[in-house]
């Protein structure tokens, strides 16, 4: 019974050993991230997380600084981890926010809003990330939008030079067939001389004075209302950027 419980206790050194290591490799990472010596503090939460992988703290502060060398793609990796791992809602809401940001800096727009999502279900009262939802929404929209135009220009362009493909190649019939010109021509000259002859476009009705004045109005309350509205946004104000870091 004396070398069980020695045995125990020797086990038991070894562990709060152990222990003690992990936590001096992480607070010398805190020191390191402080002095913005970000890959050195990497390098040392590493350290930590081998000597225990489930280190709630080593992973976070691992993540975070991944995400400070814009190594984005390791740092969201990391996040999910602890998103997926963790039972606690205040650390699965600060995981998939921080999630949401590297998901952010890498243009994965539908992502990050799918991560803040989750992080507000765990903490609805987190400001910040319901800040950081809108932006990006907002910032998906343009997108959109933006692809939309490119698609309509290119459609347009498109359009274009098939038109002008379809004008060279009448020009060059024309000029290899004397018959169609003069077909054409004629056909110019009795456009030209219908005009001439044809009756006139029917005159819209004058615009009655109490019509005028109907229609001033409207326009007067049409643009009260753009003021209005102008200045509702303006006073919510727009923020330009994130800022959050745990």
């Amino acid at each position: 019974m004396k070398q069980l419980i020695i045995i125990v206790c020797i086990l038991l050194q070894g562990f709060v050993l152990y222990a003690q290591k992990e936590k001096k490799d992480i607070h010398k990472g805190n020191q390191l991230y402080e002095q913005k010596k970000y890959a050195e503090a990497e390098a040392s939460y590493k350290k930590s997380v081998e000597k225990s992988k489930g280190s709630v703290q080593g992973n976070f502060n691992l993540g975070d600084a991944l995400f400070k060398q814009k190594k984005f793609d390791n740092a969201a990796q990391k996040f999910t981890e602890i998103a997926g791992s963790s039972k606690d809602k205040t650390v699965k809401a600060k995981a998939y926010h921080n999630l949401g940001n590297s998901l952010m800096e890498s243009k994965k727009l539908e992502e990050s809003i799918d991560a803040y999502k989750k992080s507000l279900m765990n903490n609805p009262k987190d400001d910040e990330t319901r800040y950081n939802l809108a932006y990006a929404q907002e910032m998906l929209k343009k997108q959109q939008q933006k692809d939309k135009d490119n698609k309509d220009q290119d459609k347009d362009k498109k359009d274009k030079d098939k038109k002008k493909d379809n004008k060279d190649k009448d020009d060059k019939d024309k000029k290899n067939d004397p018959d169609k010109k003069d077909q054409d021509k004629k056909d110019q000259d009795k456009e030209g001389q219908d005009k001439k002859d044809g009756q006139q476009q029917p005159q819209p009705d004058k615009l009655s004075k109490e019509d005028a004045e109907r229609m001033l109005e409207a326009l007067k309350n049409e643009e009260k209302n753009t003021q209005d509205k102008l200045k509702n946004k303006k006073a919510k104000g727009v923020k330009n950027r994130i800022v959050k870091d745990w």
